[in-house]
């Protein structure tokens, strides 16, 4: 679908690139030429990845540990990003969710979804737009968010408020950053399996059953339809897009809501069942990150 080399010259950062979606649009644009950064809280992994990469496309990955809630660390992970050249895209990625009833959420677990995705990504945007502003360097944000931003997220309500402020960040910047050369984008995508994703939001399912049985095109996305679809949001290839959000899901949002309404049926024991399991699953990855 790309030339090849066709991110030749490129300084690209994916934050939660260690893992999921991250690690796969990071490959992508390794393969076609480009330098890529990642960052997550855990650099083991992170680096990792990075080996597991240039292995397998060669090129230039490099690893950053670093809690994106966390602003001053974020400004000195850019700043290191950018000590050899600017970076010349930016994908934010990095999310955090987790399935419940609102009136269930403590403080402290509302906390844990908003700070990484609402606040963690605005601190690394801002951090890398301020210094292509200073520098009038052009640049690219391609941010990853949900169809929810469009129709709200019953049982996963701090996630659809974080991405709902994502969204709006989008279009903001876009119209106040475009005189500058910079273009800020989202997608949103349908359910692409990921082992983080299935744990987390519905435990104990068949991974993407519930999408194959709703979707109007009954199946799943893949995971090269979003590597390609953020290419061509960087490639160059339509640069007068910009403070959009394209919807990547087999119309399963227009046809369904694309979200966790059905669940409304659940009993306090589903939901209790639920919560075990999400618990014990964090207590089985605390394990093996030692």
């Amino acid at each position: 679908m790309f030339s090849n080399g066709l991110l030749t010259g490129r300084n690209i950062l994916v934050t939660g690139g260690g893992t999921g979606l991250g690690k796969a649009m990071a490959a992508k644009f390794l393969s076609l030429g480009a330098d890529i950064h990642i960052c997550g809280r855990r650099k083991g992994v992170c680096e990792e990845t990075a080996a597991e990469l240039m292995k397998l496309h060669g090129g230039k990955v490099t690893a950053h540990g670093v809690d994106i809630r966390d602003s001053a660390a974020v400004d000195a992970m850019v700043e290191s990003a950018f000590k050899d050249r600017p970076l010349t895209d930016l994908i934010n990625n990095a999310a955090g969710n987790f399935i419940a009833r609102t009136q269930d959420l403590s403080p402290r677990g509302f906390d844990a979804i908003a700070n990484i995705v609402m606040h963690g990504t605005f601190y690394v945007t801002q951090a890398v737009g301020k210094r292509w502003i200073a520098g009038r360097h052009r640049g690219n944000v391609v941010s990853i968010t949900v169809t929810w931003v469009r129709n709200g997220g019953p049982y996963v309500v701090p996630s659809a408020m974080s991405k709902s402020a994502i969204h709006a960040m989008t279009m903001s910047l876009a119209t106040e950053w475009g005189r500058y050369g910079i273009r800020l984008n989202t997608i949103a995508p349908g359910e692409i399996p990921t082992e983080g994703m299935s744990k987390r939001i519905k435990p104990g399912d068949e991974a993407g059953a519930r999408t194959v049985a709703a979707n109007p095109m009954g199946r799943l996305g893949q995971m090269s339809e979003l590597q390609n679809l953020a290419t061509f949001l960087i490639s160059g290839g339509c640069d007068w897009i910009n403070g959009e959000t394209i919807v990547m899901d087999g119309a399963q949002a227009l046809a369904m809501g694309g979200n966790f309404y059905e669940v409304r049926d659940w009993k306090d024991s589903d939901w209790a069942e639920a919560r075990d399991a999400i618990v014990a699953q964090n207590e089985k990855d605390k394990a093996k990150r030692g």
